[in-house]
């Protein structure tokens, strides 16, 4: 995979199914890409009903926001991944791809883009959470090197959205 860095991303050549290669653009949010990343995330499926996804992004943009990772073929958004770190662990929320782009590397070139900035941070270790039903999600974070922590998952919420 070929890669360039550039002042304010990434710009990394992925080879799609047709067998064409094109730039994918990786870069961190900015404002005028809300209503694409929340159409992204409702076409993912990422979006419940306890998750204001609008609210999501303000509270990330409030913290790290420049963790905060959009990617985009043609200047069309098609990925995005949200990291963030607190000291102690790295974590990573929100890796959506289109489905009609999936399978060709751009979730894990999402990825990389998040570990390096996490990395540069001094972050040893990656904590994400995924729903045992996505068993398509589980498959490919363990394809990255991910392995299943022995403990468990407790969540208490502050805010009701």
């Amino acid at each position: 995979m070929e890669l360039w860095t550039f002042r304010w991303g990434l710009l990394m050549r992925i080879q799609l199914n047709e067998g064409e290669s094109r730039w994918l653009e990786i870069r961190s949010f900015e404002a005028a890409d809300q209503a694409d990343v929340v159409g992204l995330w409702h076409e993912c499926d990422l979006v419940v009903p306890w998750n204001d996804p609008v609210k999501d992004i303000q509270r990330k943009l409030r913290v790290q926001g420049e963790l905060f990772l959009v990617g985009l073929l043609n200047g069309r958004m098609v990925a995005t991944v949200m990291s963030g770190y607190e000291g102690h662990r790295g974590w990573i929320n929100y890796l959506a791809v289109t489905p009609e782009h999936r399978g060709q590397g751009i979730g894990r070139c999402m990825m990389d883009a998040a570990e390096v900035r996490l990395r540069d941070l001094g972050c040893p270790k990656i904590n994400l959470q995924v729903r045992r039903s996505n068993t398509q999600a589980v498959d490919f974070y363990r394809s990255l090197g991910f392995i299943e922590d022995e403990s468990i998952s407790l969540g208490k919420r502050l805010l009701q959205d």
